[in-house]
């Protein structure tokens, strides 16, 4: 881990057990054991509201991996800044890149305690590679950048890693400004990926879920229209399909042809002309 990170003793201090927290319980519907009982409360609540909420889950982190197969290895890409990590689980950033390219250098990035209390057991690196963890804030996109450049060269492409995390900044003026500070910060054939849940009409259910997280839950999550996620790549060169759902970004074939169902969690990767 970087410099200055916190011990863990203040990590454990931190950690607030009797509020739900969306790393937790996005933790509990992966599968995971890193959760309390009040996550999988709220867990369970939100997913009897709109039982869908699992399938938003597990197609963003489908879509990490493809994403991330894509870029270390037709791109070319060897570096990756994952902000907002969440709880390690299986097919890390780090494992997918560094299983095609040993030599990747991936920096992690989040400011939840648990997360921060797991994240120097679980996340390793090939001998050939290096990983790192920063206890850091994406409102706080300056102090990132200064962390991460111990680990990783700002003059070589680097790919931005923002899935799930961008949607817990609540001005929308705002995110749209940290993405872009971190995106002028990396050169020319970096990428951005990122992932927002949405809301449109017909999606009660899924508003419906958002209220309740909001009520009882932290951090508090904020929705934005496809058209305001797609807003974020202003400036980029959007990859094929664009902005779509998690579930539709380069979906494996399947024998009859048929995209996946649709989920309201939208995608995409854009690279830095």
């Amino acid at each position: 881990m970087a410099d200055g990170t916190t011990t863990s003793e203040q990590v454990s201090a931190r950690i607030d057990t009797t509020i739900p927290h969306s790393a937790r319980m996005w933790d509990y519907w992966l599968g995971g054991k890193n959760y309390y009982e009040v996550d999988k409360a709220a867990g369970d609540q939100v997913r009897s509201i709109h039982p869908g909420i699992l399938d938003y889950a597990r197609a963003d982190r489908a879509f990490l991996g493809r994403a991330v197969t894509h870029l270390a290895g037709e791109a070319g890409v060897r570096q990756f800044l994952d902000i907002g990590t969440g709880l390690p689980t299986s097919e890390n950033t780090h494992e997918v890149a560094q299983r095609i390219a040993p030599d990747a250098r991936i920096v992690y990035t989040d400011n939840d305690p648990i997360v921060l209390a797991h994240a120097r057991a679980l996340l390793t690196s090939t001998p050939e590679g290096v990983t790192d963890y920063l206890d850091a804030d994406l409102h706080d996109p300056d102090a990132i950048l200064r962390e991460a450049a111990r680990t990783l060269d700002f003059t070589e492409p680097v790919a931005v890693m923002l899935l799930g995390i961008v949607m817990f900044v609540e001005d929308t003026d705002r995110a749209r400004a940290i993405v872009k500070r971190l995106m002028d910060a990396v050169p020319s054939g970096s990428h951005l990926v990122l992932s927002h849940t949405i809301t449109a009409p017909g999606l009660d259910d899924v508003d419906a879920a958002v209220e309740y997280w909001n009520s009882v839950g932290t951090p508090k999550l904020h929705q934005r229209t496809p058209e305001e996620v797609s807003r974020f790549f202003d400036g980029l060169e959007l990859l094929e399909p664009g902005v779509v759902s998690c579930s539709r970004w380069r979906p494996e074939s399947s024998p009859s042809g048929e995209l996946p169902d649709e989920v309201a969690f939208y995608c995409g990767v854009g690279r830095k002309p």
